[in-house]
This record gives C-alpha cells, structure tokens and sequence, in this order.
C-alpha cells in the first residue's frame, strides 16, 4: 500500500477544512461555555478561506488519494456552490437564532460538518468515500432539523428524515454491496466501466446501480423519493430549510452527475437511463407544480417549488444521459447557481418576517406587505419571478440553457411538457405576488430591519439579477457570463 504525502492532504484542503473548522467550533463552544457565543463571523471565515483555496489550489497529480477524490473543476465550481451556500446561510441565522432564542455553538459546527460531507461526496470516484461523504452531508442536516428541541413540528421533520434518509443510506449501500460482489473493485470508474468480472454477473451489477441511482434520487427529492420533502422543509428551522434545499440538491446532482458521466461503456451502458429519466422528469415536475398549487403554507409551497425544480434539472440529466453534451451538464450547473440564489433569498424574506413563537408561514399572513415594506416585496417578487423562470431573471436563462440543450438533442416533447409545468408554476408564484400587494394582511407583521437577513436578501437579489442582466460571456451574445463560467467547468470524466 502507498503511503500516504503531504501532496494527499492537500487535495482534500477543502475538506479537510471545513471538518476542522467544525471541529474547532466545538471546542471553543466547550471551552467558553454559554456565556461568550461564537460569532457568525468565524464560519463564515473557515467557508470564505475554503472557497479562496478551492479557486487557487490544484492538487498534485499522482497523489495516493486521487484514486479516491477527483478536484476537477466540475469539483470546484461544486464546492464554491456549496460554500457560497453555506455562508449565506451562516448570516441568515444569526438574526433567526437570536430572535428564537436557540443560538447554539454546535449549531455551525454542524453546518460546516455538513458541507465539509457535502464537498467528499460530490467529488468522491470510490464507492466508500462516497457513502462515508453521504453520510457525513446527511447525519449533521438530520441533527439541523430538529435543532428547535421543544417544538413538536421539528422533533417530527427531524424523525422522518432521519428514518427516510437512513433507508435511502441503506438503499445506497446495498447497491454499492451489489457492485462489488459483481466486480470485486469499489473504485467507480473500474465498477461501471470494467463491468461485471463474469457475464454472469451482469443482473447483479445492473441490480447495483439501480440501488445506487436511487439513493441520489432521494437527496435530490425525485419522485417517487419526495413524500419527505414538504413535511421536513415546514418543521425545520427556515434557515437549515434554505440550506437543505440548495446545497443539498446540488451536492446530490453533482454525485449523480459524476456517475452518469461513467455511462459510456460497462454496466450502465445496458441500461435505458435516458427513458429512465425522462419519466422521471416528467413526473417529478408535474407532481411538485400540481401539489404546490393548493398550498398555503409559504414553506411546503417552496418544498414543492423545489420538487418542481428537480424535474427541470432532471430534464438536463436525461438528455446529458443519452448525449454525453458537456453544453447541458454547463446548464445544469448554471440552473443550479440560479436556484441556489433565488431560493434562498426567498426563504431569507420569511426569516426576515419571522418573529418569536410566530414564523408567519401562512401565505394570508403576506398580505399587503410589499406596501409596508416596498424593498422586501420587491425583492419577493423578483425571487418569484425568477423561480418561475420570467425573463430576464437567472431563473429563465437556467430554463434556457437546459430546454435549448434538449431540443437540440431531439426532446422536444419533454421540453413541451416542461415549458406547460413552467406556465403552470406561474400561477402560485405570482399569488404570492398578488398577496403581497392586493390582499389584506390578517395579522400584524413586524419585518426585522437592519439584521444580516436583510443582507442576505440584498446579495441573492443582486445575483439574481446579475445573472440575468450581466455582462454575456463572449461567445454567445446575451447569454450571461456566468454560464459560460459553468462551461469551463463541466465534468472531465474518469
């Protein structure tokens, strides 16, 4: 066996970052007791110092661990996703912690665990470290959802996701099993490549990767993996809700990524995932907009929006599966970014509405709001907009570059049904809109001002529009440059 160099820790930087910092957390919340709280500026520092290396380090080639860990730049563009997450995510609970009064140390400890998870598992190419980083991304949100102890609707998010992902684990797991007794490597690319050791094998092997296919469908909240999604989302607290549902989904369609990207030979090339995925998609978006019509709790309406939007993004892996283009994985990753920003400026305007013992989760509770507050409901309406993918918002050219992508590789029936979920979208968005400024409120609302909320509104607001506004990218006039930025970054497979 090798021996393990400096050059393999430094692959792992990031990683091994993050975890440290975690960590350290916990220590100095051991050390200084209660009465001297951590401040949010130290994650937000250990995330900002993991993006900064994640940029300027490229590991050396031939190190021991690169057998186990890819830091491509598809990695990278991941992982600054992640971080960028991550930290908006630091500042939207300082304010939600304190107002709520449950500000504990282990609290970012366990955020930056998880994004430290979140960083293994995306840029894993062995079949272990894929579940060991799987495990470490999902063990600290499970935590995370319970984090409101004595309210009964957190204790049951936190119970039924841990159940429902620990079965999902199980689920992976067992395919992993499948894949090693069928070709005796749990190194990815020889598993899915090399195939089976004997034809023999072959069922066994294809029995694997449906196992392993599935426990990404779960993180990614697909259906039929989605019943967890709107009950977990409501009784977690708003801010790990944000985080969950972008940083999660896009560490899950990053690992999912890097093994479709294994497809052109071996065991999955026996498989019909391009049929597999297009029902998929099909489903997980009509599913996600029918249900979120008739919601009105803003947080389950944006559980289902983000069941909606994995169908879209599965439109872009269905067509990446049969064609191989890096052009639709570079709309992936973009469509990714979007939603990452728009989502959480969304879920930012909810913490920012929130007072003690009343999060104003019902959608009545909005009314006549962006009146009162004109800068927040504009900027609810810009993430409305943009989520329902209205031009000229990073939420329609994500919608672009992925629907241009498939009609350019012959699903234009998937990109009709696509485009009708869109209009259909439309509608609960725009009544959040409407609420907003031509209904009644029917409760006093007192908006937090000054807080680093409102902060994280204003930066997801300026990146939505930046996204959709900014400079193009110099290769196609109008499309903008963070796309192109994604093009740079899309998967060199092993």
């Amino acid at each position: 066996m090798s021996a393990i160099t400096y050059a393999d820790l430094d692959a792992l930087r990031p990683f091994l970052m993050l975890a440290g910092g975690g960590v350290l957390l916990v220590l100095a919340d051991t050390i200084l007791g209660r009465r001297r709280q951590i401040s949010w500026c130290v994650p937000t520092l250990v995330l900002l110092a993991a993006a900064i290396i994640t940029i300027v380090r490229e590991p050396e080639p031939g190190a021991v661990l690169s057998r186990l860990v890819n830091f491509d730049p598809f990695s990278r563009f991941v992982g600054l996703l992640v971080c960028a997450s991550a930290a908006l995510s630091v500042l939207l609970s300082e304010s939600y912690l304190r107002r709520t009064g449950r500000y504990r140390g282990e609290y970012h400890a366990l955020l930056l665990f998880s994004a430290s998870g979140m960083i293994l598992f995306s840029t894993a190419t062995e079949m272990l470290t894929l579940f060991l980083g799987l495990e470490l991304m999902s063990i600290p949100v499970y935590i995370l959802s319970g984090f409101h102890r004595t309210d009964v609707r957190s204790g049951e998010a936190a119970l039924k996701y841990f159940l429902l992902g620990a079965f999902s684990s199980a689920i992976l797991l067992l395919g992993i099993a499948f894949l090693y007794g069928a070709t005796g490597t749990t190194d990815l690319p020889s598993a899915l490549r090399g195939g089976p050791a004997a034809p023999a094998m072959l069922p066994l092997a294809r029995i694997g990767c449906v196992l392993l296919l599935a426990g990404f469908l779960f993180k990614i909240a697909s259906v039929p993996f989605h019943m967890w999604t709107p009950d977990v989302y409501e009784g977690a607290p708003t801010t790990v809700t944000a985080f969950m549902a972008t940083a999660v989904k896009a560490a899950a369609f990053a690992a999912l990524l890097r093994v479709l990207s294994m497809r052109d030979s071996g065991v999955l090339a026996s498989l019909p995932l391009g049929k597999l995925f297009w029902w998929l998609a099909v489903l997980t978006m009509t599913v996600g907009n029918l249900a979120a019509l008739t919601q009105s709790n803003v947080k389950r309406m944006l559980a289902y929006s983000s069941i909606a939007h994995a169908g879209y993004l599965l439109v872009g892996v269905s067509v990446y599966t049969a064609s191989g283009d890096p052009e639709t994985l570079s709309a992936i990753l973009y469509y990714l970014l979007a939603y990452t920003f728009m989502t959480i400026g969304a879920f930012a305007i909810v913490v920012a509405f929130g007072e003690r013992g009343n999060e104003h989760l019902e959608m009545g509770d909005y009314g006549g709001l962006g009146w009162r507050y004109p800068a927040a409901g504009i900027a609810m309406s810009l993430f409305m907009i943009s989520l329902s993918g209205i031009p000229p918002t990073a939420g329609f050219f994500g919608k672009y570059a992925i629907f241009r992508n498939a009609v350019g590789h012959g699903a234009t029936g998937l990109v009709v049904i696509a485009v009708l979920n869109s209009a259909l979208s439309v509608y609960y968005y725009l009544k959040m809109m409407v609420t907003l400024y031509m209904r009644p409120g029917t409760v006093r609302v007192q908006a937090s001002r000054g807080s680093l909320a409102s902060a994280v509104v204003v930066i997801c607001a300026l990146a939505v529009l930046w996204a959709g506004f900014g400079p193009d990218g110099g290769r196609i006039p109008g499309v903008p440059a963070l796309l192109h930025w994604a093009s740079a970054s899309v998967l060199v497979a092993r």
